[in-house]
Parts: C-alpha cells; sequence; structure tokens
C-alpha cells in the first residue's frame, strides 16, 4: 500500500483539471434534466480519456519531453507547424485565461454558499473578496516551484472533492439498478444531445494532454517506470469519472428542474436530505474550482514554454510569466464580475478545433519508432485511437457550430 501511495503522481492533477465547475455544472444538468440515463455518456468520457491520457503519459515518459515540445520537434513542414503552434497557444494559453475566471468563480460559488457574498468596494468596482482569496492561494501553491510539493497539495484537494462528492452522492440514496440502466444502457433521451455533447467534451479535454505529458517526466524518469505511469493514469481517470457521475445522480434526485448551477443543487439537497449535503456539496465544489484554478495556469505555462522553446523549469521566470498571466486575468475578471463573452467564444472555438487535430497527432506521433521503439501504438490502440478521434471531430464541429449559433 505503501508502495502504491508513493507512485502516485500527476494522474490525480489531470482528473482535478477537468473537474473544474463546468464539469460539475454540466454534470447537475445532466441529472437534472434527463436522470441517470446519460451516466453512459460519462462512462464512454472515461474509457476515452483513459485511451489517450495513456498515450500521453507513455509519451512523455519514454520521450522525457511534454507533448508541446514533441510537436515543435517532429512537425518539419514550417507553414503547418506555425499554424499548429498558433492554434496550441490561442486554444489554451488564451483559452485557458478565459476559462480561469470560471475556475475562480465556481470556487467561490462553494464558499459564498457557506459563508455568504462578502464583497468590498474599491473605487467604482465591487470586488468579490473570496475570488481575491482563492487567486492567492493559488498564487501561493504556484509559487512553490517544487513539482513534489505542488503534487501533494493537489492529490490532497482532489481526495477532499471525492469525497465531499461520494458522501453527497450516498445521502440520496441512489437507486442502484437504476444507476447500472444508465451505465450500460445507452439510451439518448429527447433534446439530450448536447448534453452528451457536453458530458464528454468536459472531460476530454485538450489542454489536459499536454498538461500530463509535461507532469510525467517531473515524475518518472526511467522505461521501467512507464508501468506506475499507466497504473496512475487510469487509476485517478477513474476516480474523476466516478466523482462527475456522483454529481449526475446527486443532481438526479432534485424534482425540480429549476435547477442551472451547482450551487442551486446544494440549496435543493438541503430541505431533501438535511444540511450536511449542502455543506458537502459546497466543499466539493470549492475543491473543483480552486484545483482547475492552479491546474489551467500550469497548463498554459508547460504549452507556451513548449511551443516557443523556453524552459519548463517550474521555477524559471517565463514560465512563471504565463502562469501569472492567466491567473491574474482569472482573478480580475472573477474578482469584478467581468464575463468576456467574446474571448470565451473565441477560446471554445479554438479548443474545438484543437482537440481533433491533438488526437491526430498524438496518434500520428505515437506510431513512430523512431520515437518510441517497442513502446509505439500497438494495432488495437490504433483502432480504439481512431474511434475515439472520431468522436472528437464530432465534439469540435459540434462546439465551433454551437458558438455560432448554427445548433
Amino acid at each position: 500500500m505503501k508502495a502504491w501511495f508513493k507512485n502516485i503522481g500527476p494522474g490525480p492533477l489531470v482528473a482535478a483539471a477537468f473537474i473544474g465547475p463546468g464539469t460539475v455544472t454540466v454534470c447537475t444538468l445532466a441529472g437534472v434534466g434527463f436522470g441517470y440515463a446519460l451516466l453512459w455518456a460519462m462512462l464512454f468520457s472515461v474509457f476515452a480519456t483513459i485511451v489517450l491520457q495513456e498515450m500521453s503519459a507513455r509519451l512523455g515518459v519514454i520521450t522525457q519531453k511534454g507533448l508541446s515540445e514533441v510537436i515543435r520537434t517532429e512537425i518539419k513542414n514550417p507553414v503547418f507547424k506555425t499554424v499548429v503552434i498558433v492554434l496550441m497557444l490561442s486554444a489554451i494559453v488564451v483559452g485557458n485565461a478565459a476559462y480561469e475566471a470560471g475556475n475562480i468563480s465556481g470556487g467561490v460559488l462553494g464558499l459564498e454558499t457557506l459563508f455568504g457574498n462578502p464583497s468590498v468596494e474599491i473605487g467604482v468596482f465591487d470586488v468579490n473578496v473570496f475570488s481575491l482569496i482563492i487567486g492567492l492561494v493559488a498564487f501561493l501553491i504556484l509559487t512553490i516551484g517544487n513539482y513534489k510539493t505542488l503534487e501533494r497539495i493537489l492529490i490532497a484537494m482532489v481526495m477532499v472533492m471525492s469525497v465531499a462528492f461520494l458522501v453527497t452522492a450516498i445521502l440520496t440514496k441512489p437507486n442502484l439498478m437504476e444507476v447500472f440502466k444508465g451505465l450500460f444502457g445507452f439510451k439518448m433521451p429527447k433534446e439530450s444531445v448536447l448534453t452528451v455533447v457536453g458530458l464528454i467534451g468536459t472531460t476530454v479535454v485538450p489542454y489536459n494532454l499536454f498538461l500530463h505529458a509535461a507532469l510525467v517526466k517531473e515524475k518518472w524518469r526511467a522505461e521501467s517506470d512507464l508501468q506506475y505511469a499507466r497504473k496512475d493514469t487510469i487509476v485517478a481517470v477513474v476516480l474523476g469519472g466516478v466523482v462527475s457521475m456522483c454529481i449526475i445522480i446527486s443532481a438526479s434526485a432534485i424534482q425540480t428542474k429549476t435547477i442551472s448551477n451547482a450551487v442551486d443543487l446544494a440549496l435543493g439537497l438541503e430541505p431533501l436530505f438535511g444540511s450536511f449535503s449542502k455543506y458537502f456539496m459546497a466543499i466539493g465544489l470549492f475543491s473543483a474550482g480552486i484545483t482547475s484554478a492552479i491546474t489551467a495556469p500550469l497548463a498554459a505555462a508547460y504549452v507556451a514554454s513548449g511551443c516557443l522553446g523556453w524552459s519548463t523549469n517550474l521555477k524559471s521566470k517565463t514560465f512563471k510569466g504565463v502562469w501569472l498571466f492567466v491567473l491574474v486575468l482569472g482573478v480580475v475578471f472573477s474578482s469584478l464580475g467581468i464575463k468576456s463573452i467574446e474571448l470565451i467564444k473565441f477560446a471554445q472555438v479554438a479548443n474545438g478545433l484543437l482537440l481533433p487535430l491533438v488526437a491526430v497527432f498524438l496518434i500520428w506521433v505515437m506510431n513512430k519508432s523512431e520515437l518510441l521503439g517497442k513502446y509505439k501504438n500497438s494495432l488495437l490502440q490504433n483502432v480504439v485511437g481512431v474511434v475515439i478521434l472520431l468522436v472528437a471531430i464530432f465534439l469540435g464541429l459540434k462546439s465551433v457550430l454551437k458558438v455560432f449559433n448554427v445548433l
């Protein structure tokens, strides 16, 4: 058991990254709107995430390079390389800066459910104190600049989040037979297509592929460590999937359809299951927000540094500069209540285009013998990867078309 805990690595950080306030909200809406019926979509998301993240982790352990570094060195055509790098920087760095406000705001909602809504007037602005506190905590944790310490802090936060949402789901006393049917029934109720796309899209995210490859080389150096990286990936992603399913199950217990976010869910659970359910839900939402508020700037820094050939050392000035830019922008937007719709739309389009592109590149590079040797993809891994790629293309088109109001 001690050896297992010793070899827990970046996996929980990946889980922390995809279980943000956006995931909590999408899962809440799925549960309220469709009960247990869409649990299968989360099950598929977990499988797809394990497949892609395993490739990313394998790439990081064997090559000792991040995904953005490999892209910069392996794509030879200068025009295509420039297009890919610009798209990556736009989707991950600018995109994460846009989403960071949502991550911080999600953590704030959890605190507000417990402690109310403190704010102070600074000039003409009404500043949310909790946004500043969460931003400061994220800043202090990232400033440490030590991977092992960062890993331990985030693992602890993920465990708190997991327990909070698991207890909330247990308090609702779900019908296990109905849960089983939801997992393996593969039903798509009327008007649930966009919710299914949302559930998959919020779990299979492009920036996690970059984050994972960059982090595993901080943790493991030898080819023999690949077994630990794989176990770490599977356990963490499954745990993340279970947490997401717990949120869907909790939301399914609420009879009203007026719930639009996780805070409504926390308050809606209270009269049915007591104040404890509200507290656990709020703690889970806070943990989801603050962990994503830490991992989003971190991922942006790894991507930018890899693309531009900068040092990926957590203590380098350029690396710190990128995550600080993302974090500060998120704190400002969140604390002042600014909703930069155009910036978020731009990020959604960029990410919608990037996911299939990264999936294509990842499968391509995972078949290069000169890079991976005997650790290149097997035929089965390629077949599964291509199926997931087709889903990624579908998701990408859906997200882009949705932004332009075609759907």
